[in-house]
């Protein structure tokens, strides 16, 4: 059986999370060479509605393109999150922005203040998305920061790249230090640490 990886993106109509979902899609299937399927769906408002992107990745060719067990979720909204990290697959990775989501149903949840940063290094909330995917590139080893970069110039409107090249840097970045801070709360096995007298 092949390798199959499912990602979930959760927030409101807005946020810019089908754009994200389009970006590293493209990012895995043009660049890195995986199969990939995209797929969104968001509520009848335009704007502040429920939206959903959903991506799944594989090394062989993919005939159900739903994630109905992620491998790692996305919440940009406690209502998402709320809703979706039961469907989360055990031992799979929740990652918060914790501008929104203060309501945090597992311990082991990444919490990053995504909107926040957005706002504070960048100046604007709406890249809070770029930053987003930047941070998922670290979570799920599947996309290089240059193949996310290539696909994301692609797509952002011209004259906005720069800020959307810094704001996947911010993302990445940030979700390192996220991960190294979680590693360093892991409990120890004190077990290992007996020694025979």
């Amino acid at each position: 059986m092949g390798f199959r990886y499912e990602i979930r993106l959760g927030g409101s109509g807005g946020q810019g999370l089908i754009l994200i979902g389009i970006i590293f899609a493209e990012a895995v299937g043009l660049h890195e060479g995986l199969h990939v399927v995209q797929t969104q769906s968001y509520g009848p408002e335009a704007r502040g509605g429920a939206s959903k992107s959903e991506i799944v990745v594989s090394d062989e060719e993919i005939d159900y393109p739903k994630a109905d067990n992620p491998d790692l979720l996305l919440a940009m909204t406690q209502a998402s999150c709320d809703l979706y990290f039961r469907d989360l697959k055990e031992g799979g990775t929740l990652l918060l922005d914790s501008t929104f989501v203060k309501q945090v149903p597992k311990p082991t949840a990444i919490q990053i203040p995504l909107t926040t940063l957005a706002k504070e290094h960048l100046g604007r909330d709406i890249v809070a998305n770029i930053v987003a995917l930047g941070a998922l590139s670290q979570m799920t080893n599947l996309v290089s920061m240059a193949s996310l970069k290539s696909a994301l110039l692609a797509r952002v409107p011209k004259g906005t790249e720069e800020i959307n090249k810094k704001a996947l840097h911010l993302g990445s970045r940030e979700a390192r230090k996220a991960l190294k801070e979680m590693k360093s709360k892991e409990p120890i096995d004190y077990r290992l640490e007996e020694t025979s007298v």
